[in-house]
């Protein structure tokens, strides 16, 4: 099927066969989820992380031709995503129900993620490595990391409170730092486009001053950080009375930010 309107760039629907499949299989996921209802604390979401990369770096496989046929259409946006949450909520039922000690349900689940991670990376550079793509995915890596840590930093002297959100709501920050400086270097550095409509919008904000390496770009960096910490900042009260909701929610929101950022990453490294 053709791109969807007024949706971001390459933005597909499977064919009607592989689309049933998704549906069908992330149905009877969620609602085995629901039956059993596996403890969900801030370890757990946090142990969704290499899932999360894992469906960032399908995506690229995906953009860039390297998935076989038979398999290419479950690497579409937004198909991928769904399809990996399945993955990852069947993983999540398994290790539910076999381990013994219920502290080690998140060690399998990060550990099984980061295992269907790494050849699925491995492919994607095997194809080749872009010198400068790479050079450019590390500063921005790199940055992220005291970016994110200010902010949070900032964020908890005026609410102390988010110390109740965790590690997650430190992975939002980051993920969304993460996606605002790699996203600002694409299209400063190497020349990419953003497909998102409103973040298109704000990058070609023509009035806004260039500065160093982040170029138009830093104004997107500073929406997401505002609005990454101004969700953190909400979700507090939601997070104490409803750890279980609040948390993973929140843990969403980090994806939303870590997803594309990965996708930025391993993108910009592979392309020529």
């Amino acid at each position: 099927m053709g791109d969807l309107p007024f949706l971001p760039a390459g933005t597909t629907l499977p064919p009607l066969p592989y689309l049933l499949v998704v549906l069908v299989a992330a149905g009877g996921v969620a609602v085995a989820l629901r039956r059993r209802r596996p403890t969900i604390g801030a370890s757990h979401v946090l142990a969704l992380t290499p899932w999360i990369a894992l469906g960032s770096a399908l995506h690229v496989l995906y953009v860039v031709g390297a998935l076989p046929d038979p398999l290419a259409p479950f690497g579409g946006s937004p198909t991928v995503y769904p399809t990996v949450a399945t993955l990852a909520g069947a993983t999540w039922l398994a290790a539910d129900a076999v381990a013994d000690d219920a502290d080690r349900v998140p060690i399998v689940l990060a550990t099984a993620g980061a295992l269907a991670l790494a050849p699925v990376v491995a492919v994607a550079v095997a194809g080749g490595v872009s010198g400068s793509g790479a050079y450019w995915s590390a500063i921005a890596a790199v940055a992220s990391v005291p970016v994110a840590a200010l902010v949070w930093r900032a964020l908890a002297r005026i609410e102390p409170g988010v110390a109740v959100t965790g590690g997650v709501g430190a992975l939002a920050v980051f993920g969304h730092a993460l996606d605002g400086l790699s996203t600002a270097v694409g299209v400063t550095q190497l020349g990419f486009g953003e497909r998102s409509p409103l973040s298109r919008i704000i990058l070609e904000l023509d009035w806004i001053p260039a500065v160093p390496v982040l170029g138009e770009g830093w104004l997107f960096l500073l929406v997401k950080l505002a609005v990454a910490s101004a969700v953190v900042y909400l979700f507090v009260p939601y997070v104490r009375e409803e750890p279980a909701e609040g948390l993973l929610l929140l843990g969403f929101v980090a994806a939303v930010g870590l997803g594309p950022a990965v996708h930025n990453l391993l993108l910009f490294t592979v392309t020529p």
